[in-house]
């Protein structure tokens, strides 16, 4: 029920309008799910397997991983002198698409380790994440008054769900943690921290502004822990997976906003947001390099040599 609150709570500010935005502005939200959904699954099995964990919390670790990101990233975006807009509309995406990745990835990496019913998985996912955002998204549409009067509320109510949510998971697990002690405590820290100083050097490196860098590291470290312990409360065989993203609630919520208080004493210099990422990117704008590449096959054979399109 405290999931799907936070749910609502986010659905109730979103409209259709957020996704033909997603799709105007494709590259950075096409990163970030690459990174939420390719790199942090794989960093959690890696650390996972470094740390010498048994199966039952390397499965966990993967969880972690695979879940979709929290909207408590979007308060700690604001903080840090980030793109809130961009924040809201990478959660959107890679929230809709927990939907398909989320179960995927659990089994392709973890049905062999611990049983997991992925089946489970995609109805829990619809129940929790899609159903609120859809129920919200109309409530938005068709009762605005009543959607414009709740809304200054909803951060409050993101919060205390949020609160509630971190009591009860680390509360129902928390002999395990203990027994787990550092050998847990220091992989499930590293996942959160490497993957927001890994995800703002990656968007360094691809060549984003320095706005979209601190948003996209923000990102792809606050996971929504919380729904990945529900998931594995439910649909996960061993009891012990649900121990990494109960701790990993925590963690979190501690790094995600260390970084973003650290970013909000680094004023960005000049403040813009990334008025020349079209120019940088134009050559690997992937909807359009596919698109071309599409055209070129249908005409029958592409560019000529010497005149390829450039990546």
């Amino acid at each position: 029920a405290g999931l799907a609150i936070l749910m609502l709570s986010m659905g109730i500010t979103m409209t259709p309008n957020d996704f033909v935005r997603v799709a105007s502005r494709p590259n950075a939200v096409l990163v970030n799910f690459l990174l939420c959904y390719g790199f942090m699954p794989l960093l959690g099995l890696t650390l996972g397997n470094l740390f010498g964990l048994d199966a039952a919390l390397v499965a966990g670790m993967v969880l972690v991983g695979s879940i979709n990101g929290g909207q408590a990233s979007n308060l700690c975006t604001f903080i840090a002198n980030g793109n809130v807009a961009l924040s809201v509309l990478m959660t959107t995406a890679t929230t809709v698409g927990a939907i398909v990745m989320t179960p995927f990835l659990c089994q392709k990496l973890l049905g062999e380790v611990v049983p997991v019913n992925a089946v489970g998985i995609v109805v829990s996912t619809l129940q929790v994440v899609l159903g609120p955002i859809v129920l919200g998204m109309a409530l938005n549409v068709g009762a605005p008054r009543l959607v414009e009067a709740v809304k200054p509320i909803t951060p409050l109510v993101g919060v205390v769900s949020t609160c509630l949510l971190v009591a009860s998971s680390v509360g129902q697990v928390a002999g395990p943690i203990k027994a787990a002690g550092l050998a847990l405590q220091v992989p499930v820290f590293l996942i959160h921290f490497l993957g927001g100083i890994l995800g703002y050097w990656i968007a360094r490196a691809l060549g984003f502004g320095e706005t979209t860098c601190r948003t996209m590291a923000i990102e792809t470290s606050m996971k929504s822990s919380a729904f990945g312990f529900l998931l594995a409360k439910l649909h996960f065989g061993a009891e012990a997976a649900r121990v990494p993203s109960a701790v990993s609630v925590v963690w979190m919520a501690l790094v995600g906003s260390s970084l973003a208080v650290a970013w909000r004493f680094m004023p960005v210099d000049p403040p813009k947001f990334d008025r020349d990422v079209k120019a940088k990117f134009e050559q690997r704008n992937l909807p359009s390099l596919l698109k071309r590449l599409f055209t070129g096959i249908k005409g029958g054979g592409g560019a000529s040599p010497g005149t390829a399109a450039p990546l």
